[in-house]
């Protein structure tokens, strides 16, 4: 179980152009909103992202981050048909998923079955968890994690 206050778990996961993109490699330089969705294309996920391209110019010295278990070139079709500014890692093995506690048991309409809880980590420029919002709800969700960043000082 993760712990705000204590130091967020390093990973490196592929982005939508197939690169290596590693946690710790962000650490002293900027922080880090590190969000997980469901899916691509999904009504949800697409608000979501939107969202979080609506208040970009917002995000001052933070890496936005998404995260799914979508392939590289899912992710890439989303960035380029809703013009999402930032970037989304590809977690087909699950390992990120599961590091961050985000892969549970769900239910939906009298099914049960596993999937990404969505949920929202911030972490800070020492690489240290500041804050997470578990069964993230989408809507008002981008101005409540800009309203915490405005409180973490540099």
């Amino acid at each position: 179980m993760l712990k705000e206050g204590k130091k967020a778990p390093d990973f490196t996961a592929l982005d939508q152009n197939g690169s290596k993109v590693k946690l710790s490699s962000f650490k002293g330089k900027k922080n880090v909103v590190l969000y997980f969705y469901p899916k691509d294309m999904t009504p949800g996920c697409t608000t979501e992202a939107c969202d979080f391209r609506d208040h970009f110019p917002r995000f001052k010295n933070t890496e936005i981050l998404g995260v799914s278990v979508d392939p590289v070139e899912r992710h890439q079709k989303f960035i380029d048909k809703h013009d999402l500014p930032f970037t989304l890692l590809s977690d087909p093995d699950k390992k990120l998923v599961e590091k961050y506690g985000v892969w549970q048991e769900k239910k939906l309409y009298g099914k049960t079955f596993m999937g990404i809880v969505r949920s929202t980590f911030i972490v800070d420029k020492k690489g240290v968890l500041r804050k997470i919002y578990p069964k993230v709800k989408v809507k008002g969700h981008v101005e409540e994690v800009l309203e915490f960043l405005k409180e973490l000082k540099d």
